[in-house]
């Protein structure tokens, strides 16, 4: 759909009938606009932004690549500059902000207003991937003494410059919050009830030091569409709204996956990391793990005399390997995925191992019997392999020890990691696997040397 109506913009525009352009254009969401002028060639973004009304311009430049964003500011006018900057909301103008180079800052500045000004300022000063970081201070604060009808006229005079007016904060004098009330609340209360009588006087708030992913479990916890955000006195300071901690779970989940694959987390998106900056993220974990894989190397190299004698053995050392691997990270990604939903705790450390532990019996008895059948039935009878009874005995017993460490192991780590301060991703697969190739060696020629007396 979208590869038809550009084609139809750059066929009006070439033709240079403006005026349908336009027609097109401002029937569109401004997300929408935004995938449209990533089709669009660079030299007609200029034109296509300035036929956009004030409010629709700026929806569409707060979703707009970075790159792009800066490519349009050094196109605008100072005056053009200033429209699009009023109309933003200081959350939103921070993250524009932050991707900018200090020349084009210096510019976005200049053409705010002094309370946008300050707002941007006062937003950057907190720690990143903190609720001060994210939130806007763009909200309807009430006094406890007004009635709903006066709440309701408060809110017609100011909402407009607000994010959202869903959610109003009631505060005394010096801005301490002691209360939350919705719209509907007012709406459908009498005329004359007084606020402190419609407020909620417990609100759930966090202060703005809090982490991110904190901020976003609070929300999931409790079903919120915003929340206010204090500092240490419980003054309101801001709010943080759904649309930024749907943001914000995104980049948390984001950062997770890479490190559960061992690469460094970066901001950029893929084809904006240049191959060398990719190829710092991704090289000190590779280096890390290769280092990590040499004592595997050890382990089989100290047993490569006496495995000569029995080379049927030497077969089945990656598939024992891949298994327990796999039954490791199994584990991992479970646990990480409870303790990232808060459902398991360390407290719950031994629940959890002695239900893996359980899980893992079932798995490894079930592979054993299958994989004692298929050594005798294909890899024996089909392929000709020398593997004799104890050797496949051998690799069943170690297939079952080693899928049941695996998967203790695999739920193990990861909450002592999340215990001491680390983050449990970093503890998935790669580390798992690696940690868990060992074991299953040692395990392996252990059972060995005793059985076969090697």
């Amino acid at each position: 759909m979208e590869n038809i109506v550009t084609q139809e913009i750059l066929e009006l525009i070439e033709q240079k009938k403006f005026g349908a352009v336009k027609q097109i254009i401002i029937s569109m969401n401004g997300v929408d606009l935004a995938i449209l002028f990533e089709e669009l060639p660079p030299e007609i973004w200029l034109k296509i932004f300035r036929l956009l009304p004030k409010e629709l311009a700026a929806d569409t430049f707060v979703e707009l690549d970075s790159d792009l964003q800066e490519a349009l500011i050094k196109g605008f006018s100072d005056k053009e500059l200033k429209e699009v900057i009023s109309e933003l909301y200081a959350d939103d103008a921070v993250d524009i902000v932050e991707e900018m180079p200090a020349n084009v800052v210096k510019r976005i500045l200049k053409q705010a207003d002094p309370e946008m000004r300050k707002d941007i300022n006062q937003l950057l000063k907190y720690p990143e991937d903190s609720a001060g970081s994210v939130m806007t201070t763009e909200f309807v604060d009430l006094k406890s003494h007004l009635t709903a009808e006066q709440a309701l006229q408060n809110i017609r005079k100011t909402g407009i410059d607000k994010e959202t007016v869903n959610t109003c904060y009631v505060t005394k004098n010096d801005r301490v919050l002691i209360g939350t009330v919705s719209l509907r609340t007012l709406i459908i209360s009498g005329p004359n009830e007084e606020i402190s009588e419609l407020m909620d006087a417990n609100p759930i708030s966090v202060t703005t030091d809090v982490d991110q992913e904190t901020v976003a479990k609070t929300f999931k916890k409790y079903g919120l569409l915003a929340m206010p955000v204090v500092d240490t006195e419980n003054r309101l300071v801001g709010i943080v709204t759904v649309d930024d901690v749907l943001e914000v779970m995104q980049e948390e989940a984001t950062e997770d996956i890479v490190k559960m694959a061992a690469i460094v987390p970066n901001d950029k998106t893929y084809f904006k990391t240049g191959v060398f900056e990719t190829f710092k993220v991704r090289f000190p974990w590779l280096l890390l793990l290769m280092i990590s894989g040499t004592f595997t190397g050890l382990i089989i190299s100290s047993f490569e005399s006496r495995l000569t004698l029995f080379p049927a053995l030497i077969a089945f050392i990656p598939m024992l390997m891949g298994t327990a691997g796999n039954s490791g990270g199994q584990s991992s990604v479970t646990v990480i995925r409870a303790i990232s939903l808060e459902e398991i705790h360390f407290k719950d450390i031994l629940k959890v191992i002695w239900k893996e532990t359980r899980v893992a019996l079932l798995c490894g008895l079930i592979l054993a019997v299958v994989n004692f059948l298929k050594i005798f039935l294909v890899d024996i009878s089909l392929f000709g392999s020398t593997a004799t009874v104890i050797d496949n005995i051998i690799v069943c017993l170690t297939l079952l020890i080693t899928v049941v460490i695996a998967k203790c192991v695999g739920a193990f780590l990861p909450m002592l990691a999340n215990k001491i301060g680390l983050d449990p991703a970093v503890m998935a697969s790669p580390i798992i696997t690696t940690a868990v190739d060992i074991i299953v060696l040692v395990i392996y020629f252990g059972l060995a040397a005793l059985l076969l007396g090697i």
